[in-house]
């Protein structure tokens, strides 16, 4: 009888785990360290791993990570660094409109295949010019137009090499005195196909090839600096003109309609209605209202944590959902407001829901390492949000102090009150007809990381290795196991938490 017990056919496996909708729908809030996917089976490399997945209904990314639009994380530097990375940038609100767009220019101005409507000046303006123009958006090489217009008749172009050793007290030098005139540049006619005019920048050795039409008129630009980084950044996010994508937040008051016709005419690709409780007439009248007046803008609804709350923004016309609330290191929503949901299972929730639709889900909140991400995703998010895990890299911003002999970074809550001096953080929390302030948000600082170009590709190998120990291909194979019950999950007691971290050293480093 014995040897019945302990052998068997090989065919024969029995079930082990629990699948995706055993775990979390039986009334339990869960979060992502209460329970662990199981190994499956492994038939390729690591970096075989397809990274590819929706953000939007319109809009896909190599990296599937997005920077939150919280004012200590995400500005122009952030948003152009993750876009080269594959991912993609939300620009916070917490600023003027003008400001915001400005951030979203820069963005959209970084890289670019055939710049249409490029910076130009005139030339009676002078050198000082240029140096402003080169502060607002990085960059100093200019075409100078005869009227000054960027459809005007092509006379010359100005770089910073044109008047780097000019004395200071020469700022006011016409840009005529010092710039390349018409006769010495390299240009090309309107015929020319982006591939012969990357050709022909390599050839010359130029820095910008103007795009000219048959009377001379200036059409477009190519920037050598464009060919280097489509070498060095071979994932990353663009639009159809080849500029990085750039995402922005904006509220769901009737004022931010300035702000938004703001955002559009810069450039932005998609925009997040930032709120802290999503379902409410305020945001489904904005949606509907974005839908009508620009129909390619993508609108990425949120924050919600159930399916109800889904349903009226899908109805309404999102593009996509952000799901979290009160999940987040700096939120203390689901403490004071007593509302709010265990991320885990918020995203399981809503993402099993909106599939049906198919609306993409951003998981937001609640990312503390790459064991995380890949948690989200295999729980169908399409994306993952973070903040925390950026905050305190190099793009960042804020300036770096030091406490104890640590590097570090200021990093809030949209909803504390510190952040809410601001009225669109106030707007954010439907805060800004109160007497009294209630924080739902705290301040603080986080640790030095350095730069996202070295945390991205680390959080990117940690994700491939996770789906290569679960068996998954792909991000899209990931989620299919887990719809189909291939994927295995199991529960973790608080001692198995303990047990699957570090434990029993007096010291430690990761190194």
């Amino acid at each position: 009888m014995t040897e019945y017990l302990i052998s068997g056919e090989t065919s024969y496996v029995p079930e082990d785990g629990l699948t995706a909708t055993q775990l979390l729908n039986n009334g339990d809030g869960l979060t992502y360290n209460d329970f662990l996917i199981l190994p499956g089976f492994i038939d390729f490399s690591a970096d075989q791993v397809d990274m590819t997945s929706a953000l939007t209904k319109k809009i896909s990314l190599k990296t599937p990570m997005v920077s939150s639009p919280m004012d200590t994380v995400t500005e122009s530097d952030m948003a152009i660094g993750i876009a080269l990375l594959g991912g993609m940038g939300f620009i916070h609100a917490n600023c003027t409109p003008e400001k915001q767009a400005s951030y979203v220019r820069r963005v959209k101005r970084y890289e670019q295949g055939f710049i249409q409507n490029p910076v130009t000046l005139g030339p009676k303006n002078t050198v000082e010019d240029v140096k402003l123009l080169k502060t607002q958006y990085g960059f100093s090489g200019i075409p100078i137009t005869e009227d000054g217009l960027s459809n005007g008749r092509l006379v010359g172009l100005v770089s910073s090499r044109d008047f780097d050793f000019l004395p200071c007290k020469d700022k006011g030098v016409l840009l005529e005195k010092v710039m390349t005139p018409l006769s010495e540049l390299i240009f090309a006619d309107t015929s020319v196909t982006l591939a012969e005019a990357n050709a022909t920048l390599s050839k010359s050795k130029k820095g910008k090839l103007p795009i000219v039409d048959k009377d001379g008129n200036l059409v477009s630009l190519i920037a050598r600096t464009d060919l280097k980084k489509n070498r060095n950044f071979p994932l990353a996010s663009k639009d159809d003109h080849k500029q990085l994508l750039c995402g922005a937040a904006i509220s769901t008051h009737e004022e931010d309609r300035h702000r938004l016709s703001l955002l559009v005419d810069a450039g932005v690709d998609a925009v997040i209605l930032d709120s802290s409780q999503g379902n409410s007439i305020y945001q489904i009248e904005m949606v509907k209202y974005i839908k009508q007046t620009y129909q390619d803008l993508q609108v990425i609804g949120g924050n919600v944590v159930t399916a109800a709350q889904a349903k009226n923004l899908i109805d309404a016309g999102v593009d996509g959902l952000r799901v979290g609330m009160g999940s987040g290191s700096i939120c203390i929503t689901q403490e004071v407001m007593a509302v709010g949901r265990p991320q885990a299972t918020a995203v399981y929730k809503v993402a099993e829901y909106a599939r049906r639709f198919g609306v993409p889900v951003i998981a937001d909140g609640g990312i503390q390492n790459v064991g995380h991400i890949t948690k989200a995703l295999a729980l169908g998010a399409t994306t993952v949000m973070m903040g925390s895990l950026l905050a305190a890299t190099s793009e960042s911003p804020g300036e770096y102090f030091y406490s104890d002999g640590v590097r570090l970074k200021k990093y809030r809550g949209m909803g504390s009150i510190d952040a809410m001096e601001n009225r669109a953080s106030q707007a954010r929390y439907f805060g800004e007809k109160d007497k009294v302030r209630v924080a739902q948000g705290v301040s603080g600082s986080v640790q030095d990381k350095g730069s996202i170009h070295t945390f991205i590709p680390y959080l990117v190998s940690g994700l491939q290795h996770g789906c290569q120990d679960i068996g998954a291909k792909s991000l899209s194979q990931l989620r299919s196991m887990m719809y189909t019950g291939e994927l295995r999950l199991e529960k973790r007691t608080a001692s198995a938490q303990v047990e699957g971290g570090v434990h029993g050293l007096h010291r430690w480093a990761m190194r």
